[in-house]
């Protein structure tokens, strides 16, 4: 039985509020259950350095947690002088996802940098950012298109949402929230496209190693519930 006595195949309730800032070019506030993820895609007119004069845009990606996202307050890493590992790692996976999506040539010397804040922390805060993250890009690149400076269907080749999958108490469940991730047995993160295709596949074992067949059972769990999370993106966006 899961703590909160959802279904092993059931996801917690997922929502989009897209506008939620006022000032950026897209931005999304996501909810998976008790996870919370402010997403905010900003418009830089130019390329990163390393990109000039090759006709090619960049989207990045930053995350961060708010001190009071979790139990107990966190000390900024600003004041530390420095990211966790931990952080640098969600935001580069949270960067090459969008860009699988996403024709660089068609973007043109542009850079996105999509900001994702986590308000409130209760598992799956990585996931619910990508899946955010790419509304909040999605509406950045229609603002671009209202000013008539790129076409959002050249540039956005798919949807891509991400969910996580594990094994607690024995069972694979999907969607995991913070009591079952803490305790389980093995854990994944799974990011897909709307059309199918794997962008990244992260899993662990965290004592007992996982079979083949538990993994498939997990993959089985990920595809549909990214099947329903890009849905959902799709209802939002023609909202």
């Amino acid at each position: 039985m899961r703590p909160s006595g959802r279904k092993t195949d059931q996801m917690r309730k997922v929502s989009f509020e897209r506008n939620f800032s006022k000032h950026a070019e897209g931005s999304c506030l996501v909810k998976f259950g008790d996870t919370h993820v402010l997403c905010t895609a900003s418009l830089e007119d130019r390329a990163p350095s390393w990109l000039r004069n090759t006709g090619k845009g960049w989207v990045t990606a930053e995350y961060g947690m708010l001190p009071r996202a979790t139990g107990e307050r966190m000390k900024r890493e600003a004041s530390s002088g420095k990211q966790s590992g931990r952080t640098q790692e969600i935001q580069r996976l949270i960067g090459r996802s969008l860009r699988a999506v996403v024709d660089l040539e068609a973007l043109g010397e542009r850079q996105i940098s999509i900001d994702c804040d986590v308000i409130q922390a209760d598992g799956g805060t990585r996931t619910a950012a990508i899946t955010g993250a790419w509304i909040a890009l999605r509406d950045c690149l229609k603002w671009m298109e209202g000013r008539n400076m790129l076409k959002v269907d050249r540039v956005l080749k798919d949807h891509v949402a991400a969910v996580s999958c594990g094994i607690f108490a024995a069972q694979p469940v999907i969607d995991l929230d913070y009591l079952e991730d803490s305790a389980a047995e093995t854990d994944a993160n799974f990011v897909i496209t709307g059309k199918g295709g794997i962008v990244e596949i992260q899993g662990t074992a965290e004592g007992k190693p996982f079979t083949q067949d538990e993994f498939l059972t997990l993959l089985g769990l990920a595809q549909t519930g990214i099947a329903e999370l890009i849905e959902l993106q799709k209802q939002t966006i023609a909202g």
